[in-house]
């Protein structure tokens, strides 16, 4: 995805940055120059071999909540206390991630809170948790003989919701596995910088819709 601010003159800008989420991030960073195609081809066959290695956990999506209230929700239980947030995705939706049992468990807490649904996700692992923190040390070790360039565009890192910095592109590229996908908050960081218009790269829509539910909730 890449984000632009617009000019006065109506004329079309290069992107001022670019974001992706979870997997795309590699994208995003293709395109700010930071590796070359065969390096990231490399880099994401180890991030899936290493990600593919964890089992036995799933994740679901609970839409119709804030984060701070679906937080408060897996803190109130010892079953939800296994679970972590993986995808600030909107305001209202948040995906979360851990354990299966756990995941089943508190499905009776969302709909009491008022959620608008509950739906687990048909993934192998629970990923963007602290069940990938194994994967996320391989995977750091793994980026270490890699040389990366400072980003041309600045690229909004998930883990971090704010611009790569330049000499930190090995820890925060590998802190992305076990982190949470702050996507929310990237949005809301770019429309602090300025940026009015949002242009979604790749087949589907589902990035821009996101952005459109940000907007609208923030006002």
């Amino acid at each position: 995805m890449t984000f632009r601010a617009r000019l006065e003159d109506g004329a079309a800008p290069p992107p001022a940055f670019v974001a992706g989420h979870s997997l795309g991030e590699y994208n995003a960073l293709l395109a700010a120059g930071v590796f070359d195609f065969k390096t990231g081809v490399t880099l994401v066959k180890r991030r899936g071999a290493l990600m593919g290695e964890v089992s036995g956990g799933g994740m679901a999506a609970v839409i119709g909540l804030p984060p701070e209230r679906i937080a408060a929700v897996l803190e109130s239980s010892a079953d939800g206390q296994r679970l972590d947030i993986a995808n600030f995705n909107s305001f209202d939706q948040t995906v979360i991630a851990g354990p299966k049992d756990a995941i089943a468990s508190v499905k009776s807490s969302f709909d009491s809170a008022g959620a608008r649904a509950f739906i687990p996700l048909k993934v192998s692992a629970p990923f963007h948790s602290r069940y990938m923190k194994g994967p996320q040390t391989e995977f750091a070790a793994f980026l270490e003989p890699f040389s990366f360039a400072a980003p041309q565009i600045p690229v909004v890192a998930n883990a971090t919701a704010v611009r790569y910095e330049p000499t930190r592109v090995r820890e925060t590229l590998a802190s992305q596995i076990g982190s949470p996908v702050r996507w929310l908050d990237s949005i809301l960081f770019l429309l602090d910088q300025g940026v009015t218009e949002f242009v979604e790269t790749g087949p589907g829509s589902v990035l821009t819709k996101l952005v459109a539910q940000i907007r609208k909730s923030k006002g």
